[in-house]
C-alpha cells in the first residue's frame, strides 16, 4: 500500500521560509514525477512544482525564484524549499507521485502552510 507522509508545514511570517518534506513508501512501480500542489480556500488545487526522476523541474509562475523542489530517488523523498513567503502562499500543500504514463497517481494527506503576520 502506497503511503505519502508529509511534514514541515506551519505558520510563518511574510518573508519567512519553510521546508516541506514528503516520503513515499510501499510503491511497487517506478515513480516518475514527484510534485507539490496547493489548494487555498475557495480555489482549485494547482500545481506548485514538479520534478522528474531525471531532475527536470517545472514551477508555477507565482513561485519561480522563491521555491525550489528537490528529490532523493533512493529514498523516494521530495522536498519543497519555500523562501520569501507571501500571504498568498497560504494553502494546504499536497504531495503527489505518479508513474510515467499516469497509471499510478497518489496523493498525500496535505499539510497546512499559513503565511501571516
Amino acid at each position: 500500500q502506497v503511503q505519502l507522509v508529509e511534514s514541515g508545514g506551519g505558520l510563518v511570517q511574510p518573508g519567512g521560509s519553510l521546508r516541506l518534506s514528503c516520503a513515499a513508501s510501499g510503491s511497487d512501480f517506478v515513480i516518475y514525477t514527484m510534485g507539490w500542489y496547493r489548494q487555498a480556500p475557495g480555489k482549485e488545487r494547482e500545481l506548485v512544482a514538479v520534478i522528474t526522476s531525471g531532475g527536470s523541474t517545472n514551477y508555477v509562475e507565482a513561485v519561480k525564484g522563491r521555491f525550489a523542489i528537490s528529490r532523493e530517488n533512493v529514498e523516494n523523498t521530495v522536498y519543497l524549499q519555500m523562501n520569501s513567503l507571501k500571504t498568498e502562499d497560504t494553502a494546504v500543500y499536497y504531495c503527489n507521485i505518479r508513474s510515467k504514463f499516469g497509471a499510478y497517481n497518489y496523493w498525500g494527506q496535505g499539510t497546512q502552510v499559513t503565511v501571516s503576520s
